[in-house]
């Protein structure tokens, strides 16, 4: 896979190196359980993977490359190029501004730019709409267009099953800028419905099972579907593609679930004429982050710490995993952990900060302050390992006689 050029800063000591390690060890990635890392008081469990994606590595290089290329110039992105606090505020500071934000919000309106301005679409995409805008400016749309790979080969999929007369069901939040996007390039070529979810998911079946009324449904579902939508008829063949981002399990579900709601409707020997297979929609990075979470599930450790960006779709998802077993804390950086006895954190359902006291303690099973205690470690995909690694040395820094660096990265090139 291709190597990116990713400035030192986001990289670290201990992390980096882990990661570095695992992939020669395991170049096929068959493993996924995480790395222990052992400094004596306190031991963390380090994901398989996590952190830096392909698509962010090379909207990284694409954006700072565009910093680099053109010193004199003004120059903009879309919206933040991907959901990381650190990273944005780092382009920020080289002189880069936001359009938009991540709702789409006008910041700076289209009518500022000038033709000789520099324009970033970020790793998300844009609509086609934007697109056209900047073009009639007469700025160069796809000179430094950073949309991820894998989100394009999503458009791609959305063109197929278009042009096979499929309608598209969008798994995905419909405000976030990636499903914006999706959205805008499927219903060119087909009807297009977006779903947040299982329960939606649901919604739209009794729909094709005639239980629920159109006024209903257009209830349920404004401003998440295609001009002149028509459940009636368009919901007679359908595909399922998705936001890159969302639960990879949960995609399946949707796709398995309308399989049988089709094949329930039309029968076995029709299915192929009501529903597409569309499987290979799903981002590998996505698939890896969450297969690795759920590795950690397995893990007899006392809570979770997962960093990333707070509208970090993967990010919260991975939260979502780590819930199921642990007390977990969703924070943005090593700053959010006030003490050893208080952090700062997110609560991705109700969109709340909280702060939590005796956090690393209350939860565990251990009866005294000098015992052992085991920490879930991991991050988004659009976290730098540099955060993660102050996040971890943070903690470190309230306890006494940890072992060394050195030390522990031996212990780790023993188990490998």
């Amino acid at each position: 896979m291709k190597s990116f050029n990713i400035p030192g800063f986001y990289k670290s000591i201990i992390i980096s190196k882990v990661k570095e390690l695992r992939r020669n060890t395991d170049p096929r990635k068959k493993d996924y359980s995480p790395t222990l890392l052992n400094f004596g008081p306190v031991n963390f469990y380090i994901a398989r993977h996590f952190g830096f994606c392909y698509g962010v590595e090379n909207a990284i290089e694409i954006s700072f490359k565009a910093v680099e290329e053109n010193p004199a110039k003004r120059i903009f992105l879309l919206s933040q190029m991907i959901h990381n606090p650190e990273v944005n505020s780092d382009l920020l500071n080289r002189g880069v501004k936001f359009m938009m934000d991540t709702s789409g919000n006008q910041i700076i309106p289209f009518e500022e730019l000038k033709k000789e301005d520099i324009v970033i679409i970020p790793a998300f995409g844009t609509t086609l709409g934007i697109e056209e805008t900047l073009q009639k400016l007469g700025i160069e749309v796809h000179k430094y267009d950073t949309t991820c790979p894998f989100v394009e080969r999503v458009w791609t999929k959305a063109q197929k099953l278009g042009e096979d007369k499929y309608t598209i069901i969008i798994h995905g939040k419909h405000n976030h800028e990636e499903t914006r996007a999706t959205f805008s390039r499927s219903e060119i070529y087909s009807p297009a419905i977006i779903i947040k979810n299982m329960r939606e998911a649901e919604k739209l079946g009794s729909c094709i099972k005639d239980n629920i009324s159109r006024k209903e449904f257009n209830s349920f579902f404004s401003g998440r579907t295609s001009p002149g939508f028509n459940p009636e008829k368009d919901l007679a063949r359908v595909g399922v593609i998705n936001q890159t981002t969302m639960l990879a399990s949960e995609t399946q579900e949707i796709a398995d679930y309308f399989r049988n709601v089709m094949e329930k409707k039309y029968g076995a020997d029709k299915l192929k004429e009501h529903f597409a297979d569309t499987r290979d929609t799903l981002c590998y990075a996505t698939n890896e982050n969450q297969e690795a979470t759920l590795a950690l599930l397995d893990q007899p450790a006392d809570l979770a710490i997962v960093v990333g960006g707070y509208n970090s779709s993967n990010t919260s998802h991975i939260v979502e995993l780590c819930e199921q077993k642990f007390p977990t804390y969703f924070i943005s950086s090593e700053t959010e952990i006030v003490s050893e006895e208080k952090i700062n954190h997110f609560n991705f359902h109700s969109q709340i900060h909280y702060t939590t006291e005796n956090y690393l303690r209350k939860n565990s099973h251990l009866p005294t302050q000098n015992s052992e205690l085991r920490i879930i470690l991991t991050s988004g995909a659009s976290c730098p390992d540099a955060v993660v690694e102050r996040v971890m040395m943070k903690i470190l820094s309230f306890f006494e006689k940890t072992k060394s660096t050195k030390e522990v990265m031996e212990d780790v090139l023993e188990m490998n």
